[in-house]
């Protein structure tokens, strides 16, 4: 098989989202006293947050909801199951948090040498990315990783997200890329796995939260330089 082309998803994939969010949300949670004025502990209020920003970040995917919902909600919703009805808090939270976390942008492990051994090795590499369109390249840009890769797209370039086959479709074709040349990994087993296996590719699933999904034909590794092991 001729692989040219190597698609890699963005959040948890290469930029460490969960670790840079996490940082992000504390450095707020301390400004705005919220301990002190709600009783709140950061740690509970983070992993009550990690799982409905999850959970609607899952809504948006499957076009439940739109990325105006989720930004007016996950913050509101958050606070509120721990019984603190406060949308200026949360909206607070919300305009602060994606100008903030680009001040954090730590990788996964081994993004680096990973991206340096394929660019060597003269793959084609890309992003694609079901991110906001506004923060994408810049976490590109910023994490010091953007000139590794020829094409940067975010879905919200034509409001279709992954795993829907549009979205694969715009991706290879401002790639110039052919289905049958191209790979993609991620950690999302639904918009990176199911939708590039359904749309054609070859497909890596990068356990990286060890759900351990598994499906024939599609390719697992838990650490991203065993990425190097298949290419």
């Amino acid at each position: 098989m001729n692989t040219q082309h190597i698609f890699f998803d963005l959040d948890n994939t290469l930029w460490d989202h969960r670790g840079n969010a996490r940082l992000t949300l504390k450095e707020i949670f301390r400004r705005e006293d919220v301990a002190e004025r709600y009783g709140l502990n950061f740690d509970d209020f983070h992993r009550e947050y990690y799982t409905i920003n999850e959970r609607l970040w899952e809504q948006i995917r499957d076009g439940e909801i739109d990325k105006e919902y989720l930004r007016k909600h996950r913050f509101y919703d958050s606070f509120l199951f721990f019984g603190i009805d406060d949308e200026e808090l949360a909206q607070t939270f919300e305009s602060n948090f994606l100008d903030e976390i680009l001040n954090y942008n730590d990788l996964v492990d081994g993004t680096f040498e990973l991206l340096e051994y394929l660019h060597d090795k003269g793959y084609a590499l890309h992003v694609l990315s079901n991110g906001f369109q506004e923060v994408t390249a810049r976490k590109c840009e910023l994490s010091g990783i953007q000139n590794y890769f020829r094409t940067i797209t975010s879905a919200d370039e034509i409001d279709i997200r992954k795993p829907r086959p549009e979205i694969y479709e715009y991706a290879l074709k401002k790639a110039g890329a052919r289905k049958e040349n191209s790979w993609m990994i991620g950690d999302d087993w639904i918009a990176d796995v199911e939708g590039a296996k359904s749309f054609g590719l070859q497909v890596v699933y990068f356990d990286v939260f060890d759900d351990k999904y598994e499906a024939e034909g599609v390719k697992v590794i838990r650490k991203l330089l065993e990425l190097k092991d298949l290419l």
